[in-house]
């Protein structure tokens, strides 16, 4: 399959790089430093090039087990939190060397999902990378193990990077990890599995992708796919590529056929509205009848009560919700202006009956347009949504 030429190397662009666990460590859980070499070599030519470069990178979780002796990956969430207190400042350490030996000011960024979920909390983190990009320094991105909860946890640094990515207004995303691309199976247990090279479309992918990353790491390519969607709908090229040989980046970047490279949708949505769709998590599900789904999806237009059929979740005015049609298929997401108990009075009525039926006078839409996303991806897909509980940010 052929690539599709990709923009050219030496125009200056926002470059944010993903490291696995399983390309940071060798077989025992130590660090593979030469792998690390390499790729704060390859991160140092991008910027001298003229690129702003963020790396994510895994691995204080498996430094702070190799540290400690532990022979497993810890399984409480208390006792990760420990072992990441313990790997964390030794995996920065190293870095802070390796990068100092180039001359390359770096910093340490550690985010929880709540840094993304609230909307100042969002725009601040987009300042500061901002200035770190002013004082050419190289961001260091980790999910902060130490404090964050389950419920502000964002799963795997796969789904952080494309948080990350989408936040800053990145051109390429790179996932480096412990195969050299995308195959239609996992190729460690199926050796007729195809290899892929050119993503145009995700939905059009028909993939085996099994259900766990490495012994060490958190993600599989469950968690690269869901990054995907977040990139390429930002507007992001993503690339899947072998950690091994991070030098690839630079072949990448170049136009070289390698790994597997995902097409960027071509119409992203502003910054705003990608907040909206990525950085909030939904609280809850409302189901459209067909009229709803047309308007919403086809003429561009905000979401009123009388189109809503039926309610799922426990959520307040201003939480983040996924609109659905009859079978649960998703349409869209976005910010609801009643919560779900004054909801469940209205839906399916007129706008003109809202303020009496709930006795005072609340917004004629549930959901404005200008707080709606279109999710085209999931649009025509037969998964029911999961739901859990241009720079103008």
């Amino acid at each position: 399959m052929t690539i599709s030429p990709s923009a050219n190397a030496q125009t200056s662009q926002t470059i944010v790089v993903k490291i696995g666990t399983s390309s940071l460590t060798s077989a025992n859980g130590q660090l593979a430093l030469s792998v690390l070499a390499r790729l704060v070599e390859t991160l140092c030519q991008l910027n001298r090039q003229g690129h702003r470069v963020i790396l994510v990178s895994s691995g204080a979780v498996g430094v702070g087990c190799a540290r400690l002796g532990l022979t497993e990956r810890p399984k409480s969430i208390e006792q990760k939190q420990a072992v990441a207190a313990v790997g964390q400042g030794r995996l920065m350490r190293v870095y802070d060397d390796l990068f100092t030996v180039l001359d390359q000011p770096i910093a340490q960024v550690l985010l929880t999902r709540s840094d993304l979920m609230q909307r100042a909390r969002y725009v601040n983190s987009y300042h500061t990378f901002r200035q770190l990009f002013n004082l050419n320094v190289i961001p260091i991105v980790n999910e902060n193990d130490t404090v964050a909860v389950d419920e502000l946890k964002f799963g795997d640094n796969d789904t952080l990077s494309a948080l990350v990515a989408s936040l800053v207004g990145a051109q390429w995303l790179f996932l480096l990890t412990d195969v050299d691309r995308l195959y239609s199976a996992d190729p460690r247990a199926n050796p007729d599995a195809e290899p892929i090279t050119w993503v145009q479309h995700l939905g059009d992918l028909d993939i085996d992708v099994g259900d766990r990353g490495s012994a060490w790491g958190t993600g599989g390519m469950i968690t690269k796919l869901e990054a995907a969607r977040i990139a390429t709908s930002a507007g992001i090229r993503m690339a899947i590529t072998n950690g091994q040989t991070p030098e690839n980046i630079l072949k990448i970047l170049a136009g070289a056929p390698l790994g597997t490279q995902f097409a960027p949708k071509p119409n992203p949505s502003n910054a705003r509205k990608r907040w909206i769709a990525n950085g909030l998590r939904p609280s809850g599900l409302l189901y459209l009848d067909a009229g709803a789904v047309r308007a919403i999806s086809k003429d561009g237009k905000s979401l009123l009560s009388a189109g809503i059929v039926e309610i799922e979740g426990d959520f307040q005015a201003q939480d983040a919700v996924v609109l659905c049609d009859r079978n649960g298929q998703e349409i869209a997401r976005g910010l609801v202006n009643y919560n779900h108990h004054d909801l469940q009075q209205i839906r399916g009525r007129r706008s003109s009956e809202i303020s009496m039926i709930l006795g005072y006078d609340g917004a004629e839409t549930v959901v404005h347009r200008d707080n709606l996303v279109l999710n085209p991806d999931a649009v025509g897909s037969d998964m029911k949504p999961m739901v859990e509980g241009e720079y103008s940010h």
